[in-house]
């Protein structure tokens, strides 16, 4: 499908990477991994040519189409969630144009007989043959189909884009990439601003999906529930497995076993060949073997160890001073966005040192709350907090308030105070800002090297309480378990909003699920919960069955009689209509036909196209008709 051939890139006169060479074939799902800023990113947007290459080729086969799901999603103001997603057929929507310009002209025009008039018609014929091959026809209904299945409700279809969470855009555009029907897409960090329940549905896409996949996520469990392929970017070079990531660390940990242990071997056995042209140099009858030997030491292809990037963070958080037993106490809090109510009489009592986690639907209110108790939204009801506690906030898009005209250095001094000034460069020394890296400016930073800095500049704080918003997005996945073991260990309280199941594994002790305005508690870590909410779902489902079969008993002894003879009705009429329009799908297919092999004879016959329209808008009628009686079916059905 997609060939790379020595493909470099640099900036600044270094290389993200050089001289990188790999196919992508049909069922390839490519986990692309490695460190901020080592170019992940970067490669996607040469695959789907969004940037010029350097040097090097991209071959991509014919007809081949490629779908490119960007980190930062740019939606036109004003659309609405139907209207953005019907972008995905641009060609479809420029023959509707097509198709109207000419019916207008029709429509005005009295020339029946003129040249003109017939190449309108013919144009006529040759546009709404091509609509209906590309799927004119059922586009609508295909993206509503695709729109619910993603979690959309049919009244969310003409609210405007800009009123929804990162997530639910997210969601819009995943839509319009799943419409394109593309045969390869490149995902620049799906996962990010997506629940857990999203998450998974993706992953059950993605593994059914029969294109070619390259996934930049620092989500190891999405990583390994969907790929079967790893590229790893690391210091210029790529390292390439077909495992999916676990697998691929232990098999590329044990590759560098063997490199090292056949590299010591190497060097004994060159030391050893070193020793005898020594030992035979001086001697004259043994001048030519060290000779020999001396040729066979410059031919030998050294052996040489994969190098690895293993510049991690080195991140503590110091709590300021020790708050009260109760850090924050909520009394029938709610909050409301104009008519949208997001939280109501929601009841909260957070302790000192617990670690909590706060999961749900995007959309759910989650970051809305963590908002309120730093101080950031008003909201009715009460919200008390405790005595000496001192708030840390990370803000799930906190690396958008970074200023960027400044450089990494200025960030932080700006952000200083006099005690802490000096420690500035230490501080950006243990989130890996080292040497002229300081003296980058903000904007030409990675997401990742941004949360970075974000994470960096709330160490010039004091607190004793972390709340932190998808503190993870962007962050590679050496950054993460760093973050993750500064979290364990930090002595203080801990609050954290998150999509990130490997992330919240084992780091809170305590989950409460945001549900329709409500809150519900769950005392365990997020094993635990979404343990109880599969246990949860079956026994829901056991309940509808249940519910199902007292129905069809009653039925059967009450008014088992009528209901059958309504559902037979139904389905009589359903016969009919369906009858009714497979017979004009066949005389339209066959006038369309007689269009094409003689237009002039077709259109001769006596009211052509009072006949031909006719025809067409009483196959409208009856497919709103047979959608009518479908949906009456369905709901009769028990």
């Amino acid at each position: 499908m997609l060939n790379v051939h020595n493909l470099s890139v640099s900036f600044g006169g270094e290389y993200l990477f050089e001289e990188i060479s790999f196919r992508l074939n049909g069922g390839n799902r490519v986990g692309l991994i490695g460190k901020n800023g080592a170019g992940k990113s970067t490669l996607l947007k040469l695959l789907s040519k969004d940037m010029s290459l350097d040097t090097g080729t991209v071959a991509i086969e014919k007809d081949v189409k490629i779908g490119f799901l960007r980190q930062d999603i740019d939606f036109e103001q004003g659309r609405t969630v139907l209207e953005e997603s019907y972008q995905a057929f641009t060609e479809i929507q420029a023959l509707e144009r097509k198709l109207e310009k000419i019916n207008q002209q029709l429509a005005e025009r009295t020339d029946y007989e003129s040249e003109g008039y017939n190449q309108l018609m013919i144009d006529l014929s040759d546009i709404t043959h091509h609509y209906e091959i590309l799927g004119g026809y059922n586009y609508q209904g295909d993206t509503e189909k695709i729109l619910l299945g993603l979690g959309f409700k049919r009244e969310d279809f003409q609210k405007k884009t800009e009123t929804f969470s990162g997530g639910w855009r997210m969601r819009i555009e995943l839509a319009k990439l799943l419409l394109q029907r593309n045969d390869v897409l490149l995902l620049d960090e799906p996962t990010n601003h997506l629940d857990i329940e999203s998450i998974i549905w993706l992953e059950q896409f993605l593994n059914n999906y029969s294109g070619a996949v390259m996934i930049v996520s620092h989500d190891k469990m999405f990583l390994d529930n969907v790929t079967n392929r790893t590229i790893e970017i690391s210091l210029g070079r790529i390292y390439d497995y077909n495992k999916p990531y676990s697998k691929f660390l232990k098999l590329r940990a044990e590759i560098k076993e063997q490199q090292v242990n056949a590299q010591k071997n190497q060097e004994k056995e060159i030391q050893q060949a070193e020793r005898l042209i020594e030992k035979f140099r001086a001697k004259s009858t043994k001048a030519s073997m060290a000779q020999s030997l001396i040729k066979k030491l410059d031919k030998m292809e050294r052996i040489e160890v994969d190098e690895d990037d293993n510049a991690v963070m080195n991140v503590r958080f110091p709590i300021s001073i020790t708050p009260g037993k109760i850090i924050a106490e909520i009394e029938k809090l709610s909050k409301s966005y104009g008519a949208n109510h997001v939280l109501d009489g929601i009841d909260l009592l957070l302790e000192r040192d617990s670690k909590t986690a706060f999961v749900g639907q995007n959309g759910q209110g989650k970051s809305t709350l963590a908002k309120i108790m730093v101080g950031e939204l008003d909201h009715t009801g009460s919200m008390k907090l405790g005595h000496n506690v001192q708030l840390g906030y990370f803000a799930q898009n906190q690396a958008e308030y970074l200023d960027g005209s400044k450089t990494v250095l200025d960030t932080m001094i700006d952000a200083a105070n006099e005690k802490n000034r000096s420690k500035v460069r230490d501080i950006l020394g243990s989130f890996l800002f080292r040497g002229e890296e300081v003296e980058k400016y903000v904007k030409v930073l990675s997401g990742g090297e941004r949360n970075r800095l974000a994470l960096a500049k709330m160490l010039l704080q004091p607190f004793n309480v972390l709340v932190m918003d998808e503190p993870t997005n962007h962050l590679d996945i050496k950054s993460k378990n760093v973050l993750k073991r500064a979290l364990q260990n930090f002595e203080g309280t801990l609050i954290l909003v998150s999509h990130d199941r490997d992330f919240l594994q084992g780091l809170t002790n305590k989950v409460y699920e945001f549900k329709d305005k409500k809150i519900r508690e769950y005392l365990g870590d997020i094993d635990f919960y979404l343990e109880q909410r599969k246990a949860e779902n079956f026994r829901a489902i056991e309940k509808q069955q249940q519910k199902k079969k007292t129905a069809a008993m009653e039925k059967t002894t009450g008014n088992d009689f009528e209901a059958q003879k309504k559902l037979k009705s139904l389905k009589n009429q359903l016969s009919t209509v369906e009858s009714k329009i497979s017979q004009l799908e066949k005389d339209i297919a066959k006038i369309d036909h007689d269009l094409l092999m003689d237009y002039d004879a077709t259109i001769a016959k006596a009211d052509f196209f009072d006949q031909y329209q006719g025809k067409k808008n009483t196959l409208e009628e009856l497919m709103e008709r047979w959608e009518k009686l479908s949906s009456q079916l369905e709901n009769s059905t028990p």
